[in-house]
């Protein structure tokens, strides 16, 4: 079974990581001593010399014949970790020197504009990277079908703890047919992102204001499978004005296992019942997004009807909206 690399991250091979680690175990050494304990030649050995001695995993030993001994692993790493460090400021730097260069055009390029990706897995990273490199703020349009896995428990426990920008969401009404997709939503407004229900003409989420993504092409069938990403441009200004036309419009959604006051009303899980009303889902489906069956929840909506002097179970939704109990 293949070695655990530890030092990858610091620009260590695996030749050179696996000589160091074998120096930490055996002690001080000579090329012959070490390449048999790594099964390499003596001669592969003092050909990686010169960089085990530059990346500071090794010293020599005085005398004759040559021995080496292996940097203690608390100042080797820390050396390592400063010079990856200085790396990354110089290119920071840098970076920031060529989006000077880049501003002083008359404008950007259409090809820098908008890139396409292709394939689930691919537009699915490329959603994650937005999600995780946001510091201001996430504007989510939400719709299915999605590229990210929102059933994977240990990918929405990371994503959780990173604790990324704050997220506004506005949800459409087939969002919540998607299984799960309720318990994914009290999560994350639990988590902070505030939610809203209304109409929702394309997935878009955007970071920050900067990047954007959506689908490339309009059928739902093939939305994930491939995506246009939108960097600062008119055409992401107009998509961040399509976001807040919406929002404007949308009505405040609340799923949170918080218990509300004794007195007050509607209480848990109706205030999730009023709200499923309000996106149009059908009784089967809220059954199946709260674990309830067909038939409490035809009798929850009943009872919620006459509460709310409703005709219809969709004017009880459209009610309960106008009356903000959603919020």
């Amino acid at each position: 079974m293949a070695q655990r690399r530890l030092l990858e991250g610091l620009g260590v091979t695996v030749a050179e990581e696996t000589s160091y680690r074998a120096l930490l175990r055996h002690g001080p050494a000579t090329l012959s001593e070490l390449a048999a304990e790594t099964g390499s030649s003596a001669a592969a050995i003092r050909r990686m010399l010169p960089r085990l001695e530059d990346l500071g995993l090794i010293s020599r030993v005085a005398g004759r014949p040559l021995r080496l001994v292996a940097t203690p692993p608390n100042v080797a790493i820390d050396i390592l970790v400063a010079r990856r460090q200085e790396e990354l400021t110089h290119s920071r730097a840098a970076a920031a020197l060529l989006a000077t260069e880049v501003a002083e055009r008359s404008g950007p390029h259409p090809e820098e504009v908008l890139e396409v990706v292709t394939g689930r897995d691919a537009v699915a990273r490329r959603y994650l990277q937005l999600e995780r490199n946001a510091t201001r703020e996430m504007l989510v349009l939400v719709h299915p079908p999605y590229a990210v896995d929102i059933s994977d428990d240990q990918e929405n426990r990371q994503r959780a703890a990173r604790q990324g920008a704050p997220t506004r969401g506005i949800y459409s009404p087939l969002a919540f047919e998607h299984p799960g997709m309720l318990a994914h939503t009290r999560r994350a407004i639990a988590d902070g992102e505030q939610a809203r229900l209304g109409q929702v003409p394309v997935k878009l989420a955007i970071a920050d204001a900067r990047t954007a993504i959506l689908p490339l092409v309009s059928d739902e069938d093939r939305a994930v499978e491939s995506a246009l990403v939108v960097h600062p441009s008119a055409l992401l200004d107009a998509l961040v004005g399509l976001f807040e036309t919406l929002w404007r419009a949308a009505v405040p959604l609340r799923l949170s296992a918080d218990a509300l006051e004794p007195e007050a009303w509607p209480q848990a899980p109706d205030t999730e019942v009023l709200a499923l009303l309000a996106a149009g889902m059908k009784d089967d489906a809220i059954a199946r997004q709260l674990g309830l069956s067909p038939r409490t929840v035809q009798r929850r909506v009943q009872v919620l009807c006459e509460r709310l002097g409703a005709r219809t179970r969709f004017h009880a939704g459209f009610l309960a909206a106008q009356h903000d109990l959603l919020a």
